[in-house]
């Protein structure tokens, strides 16, 4: 038995590259290259996400024990060459734009790998399998001693979706689903033929959905995919391109629902809320016959869940209100960043039989596993680009000040400890206000993130607070789960906010108070909720605190501190920048407290070029 390995796991190549450390087990860092290179979703070797693990656990190349690559690349090009073949020559675009990196890169992974640890490491390259990575994300963090496993994404090397188990220490998948039959690919086809981008609009059509009805689940599933009763699914590839084009659909999906793909930017119609609606409804439906399959095949009390489309948050809702699981638990890093974190799990405990040991208590740590930053160096960067801050050394006076600017009807960048691992801020790099304001929402889409304005918002609520205001009787720290607003929360709707209800303009329904907490209130009265707790989120638990002290009120708004089409902030340089390019009032990074009023001129030189350099995707 192995103790104290020093384990990276890598993913790549993709979407969303990532780097993971662990080291005896224990995460000790974990970050997407995204983050560092300020390119969103940025899927090349994560050569930056690796020095930032390495330098975390203080560790040279020579100290790792193995270094893990989250799936077979050999496998997975397989794969590519049998589809290209069966669709040839049709598919000859798409496969001319593909080979070129595999040539160069993909297929010589081992010397990528030693090349990007300057030739230092000379031990072992390990290669688990992609699913077996999400599944070990999924179960080794876990609270659960025992916990069915269920996986589901676009596709790995050949499995899209899996079922398995996790005891102790192992885990063993038990039934697979095989391109190109896939419940992430059929999410994306819909995706994209409502104008968003694939591998990253997704979570968009899933805001959608509220807003239309779906009055296409029957043509979709008589036509376009036969779900069978354990949870698998078979898709008519007539109506898809992904195989052998460069496109989602094909030109029989358009026939089918009238019209070719929204194009992007353009009025959202009935039809694509309607759309999103309906394959909504199919993919929650196919979700929750996983689930129960997975409990018939694994008896098991609990579920766990990874892999792209366990990011609908939904959809998660819906499996934990069904009942058929006493709880569940979701990798927050569910996408391909999460199977680095999985891949150096798997090889810690599957391969290196180390003992594992619950206590209760996920071992995610809030997944706050990015880099932090010393009120030092967030001086020091404050001071060469001479912007005025205030230094505010007493926390709870600190934490006043920001309470009273987020009452003043401001938002506020909020820029603490360290950097969240995946998809979702958790209160380090969140943007954050009022929840009670009407107006907070739009403010937030257009002035601050520039963005769709149906996009709902987060509530960020106090743990020992969730049940007094949403249906959920539990933590949820991680944003994964949709619960719906207490009725009594609810506000009773005039003859003209129905009215406005039915307006084909998103913005005037999403503009309809629905809840004493409008800015949070999604259309169907649901929200994504995060419950904050001292243990896991510190300053951020004790600012919802001293909110609620002044207003009774114990939830906030909070949002990734971003602009659409950039990743997650990263360093106190990326955070100053979005703070002077957007409308944004406040910033406080730690103890530095900074507001918009008091650096007008840099913030109006800086607004024009940041905006200008990321694409609004």
């Amino acid at each position: 038995m192995s103790v104290g390995k020093k384990i990276l796991g890598i993913s790549a190549f993709y979407h969303d590259s990532a780097a993971a450390l662990v080291v005896d087990g224990n995460v000790v860092a974990a970050a997407q290259e995204e983050r560092f290179t300020r390119v969103k979703h940025d899927f090349r070797f994560p050569i930056n996400a690796i020095n930032y693990c390495l330098k975390e656990g203080d560790l040279k190349p020579e100290d790792l024990d193995y270094v893990v690559f989250y799936d077979k690349p050999l496998l997975k090009f397989d794969r590519l060459i049998e589809t290209y073949l069966a669709y040839a020559p049709v598919g000859l675009k798409s496969f001319m734009m593909a080979m070129p990196l595999w040539l160069k890169t993909k297929l010589h992974l081992p010397d990528e790998i030693r090349r990007s640890l300057n030739n230092r490491y000379k031990k072992g390259i390990v290669f688990t399998g992609h699913h077996e990575s999400h599944a070990a994300s999924a179960f080794f963090p876990s609270p659960y001693e025992e916990a069915a496993i269920l996986t589901a994404d676009g596709v790995g090397e050949w499995d899209t979706a899996s079922i398995g188990i996790g005891k102790g220490n192992k885990i063993k998948l038990i039934k697979t689903l095989q391109f190109p039959h896939s419940i992430g690919l059929l999410y994306s086809a819909f995706t994209y033929f409502a104008g968003f981008k694939v591998n990253s609009g997704e979570y968009k059509l899933m805001g959608l959905a509220p807003y239309g009805e779906p009055r296409y689940v029957d043509l979709i599933l008589d036509k376009i995919v036969d779900i069978k009763e354990d949870g698998s699914l078979a898709m008519n590839m007539k109506y898809f391109n992904y195989c052998q084009g460069l496109t989602m659909t094909s030109k029989e999906f358009e026939k089918l629902f009238g019209g070719t793909p929204r194009k992007p930017e353009s009025f959202i119609t009935q039809r694509e809320m309607d759309i999103a609606a309906s394959i909504q409804a199919v993919t929650e439906e196919l979700l929750l016959r996983m689930a129960k399959t997975a409990k018939e095949l694994t008896g098991c009390r609990y579920l766990c869940l990874a892999g792209g489309v366990a990011l609908n948050c939904v959809g998660n809702g819906k499996i934990l209100r069904s009942g058929i699981f006493d709880d569940i638990w979701i990798q927050p890093a569910a996408g391909d960043a999460g199977g680095a974190l999985g891949s150096a799990l798997f090889v810690h405990y599957q391969l290196l039989d180390n003992p594992r040991i619950t206590n209760g208590e996920d071992a995610q740590q809030g997944s706050l596993l990015g880099p932090s930053f010393t009120n030092n160096e967030i001086a020091k960067h404050l001071n060469n680009q001479r912007l005025l801050y205030h230094f505010i050394d007493s926390e709870p006076e600190l934490l006043k000040q920001t309470v009273q600017a987020m009452l003043d009807g401001m938002v506020v960048g909020w820029f603490q400890g360290r950097m969240e691992f995946g998809p979702r801020a958790l209160g380090s790099r969140s943007i954050i206000g009022d929840a009670r304001s009407e107006a907070m929402q739009s403010i937030m889409n257009l002035r601050i993130k520039y963005r769709e304005s149906f996009r709902p918002f987060a509530p960020s609520v106090l743990i020992e607070d969730v049940s007094r205001y949403f249906e959920l009787d539990r933590g949820s720290p991680y944003m994964l789960l949709v619960a719906n607003v207490r009725k009594e929360h609810r506000c009773d709707l005039t003859e003209e906010q129905k009215r406005l209800m039915r307006d084909p303009d998103l913005r005037k329904r999403v503009n309809v108070k629905r809840s004493i907490l409008p800015a949070i209130t999604h259309v169907d009265m649901s929200a994504r909720v995060q419950t904050v707790d001292e243990k896991r989120h510190g300053r951020y638990y004790r600012l919802i605190k001293e909110f609620k002290r002044q207003t009774d009120c114990g939830v906030i708004i909070n949002t990734s501190f971003n602009i659409r089409g950039e990743p997650i902030v990263c360093t106190p340089q990326d955070a100053c920048r979005c703070f002077l390019a957007t409308e944004m009032d406040v910033l406080v990074m730690e103890n530095c407290l900074l507001y918009k009023s008091e650096q007008k001129k840099m913030a109006e030189d800086t607004r024009k070029k940041y905006i200008e350099s990321f694409s609004l995707d």
